[in-house]
């Protein structure tokens, strides 16, 4: 199922476009598509990140470091 979605541009950009044999539809969806996954990509990064502040532990490496080496 698809469903149509419309933008106005302006008339010089259209015969622009019109000097060209591209499926403008496709490139448009290819667009949109593409900045999707980046988006949604982006959301889970954020998420993964949210959930992750309650996780972090402070511990000093060095003072873990010199322990090791002392034992």
């Amino acid at each position: 199922m698809s469903s149509t979605f419309t933008i106005r541009i302006p008339e010089e950009l259209k015969k622009k476009m019109k000097e060209f044999k591209i499926e403008w539809s496709v490139e448009v969806r290819r667009f949109i598509e593409e900045r999707i996954r980046q988006l949604e990509l982006m959301k889970l990064i954020k998420e993964v990140e949210f959930r992750s502040e309650g996780r972090r532990v402070s511990v000093d490496s060095a003072e873990l470091i010199r322990e090791d080496r002392e034992r």
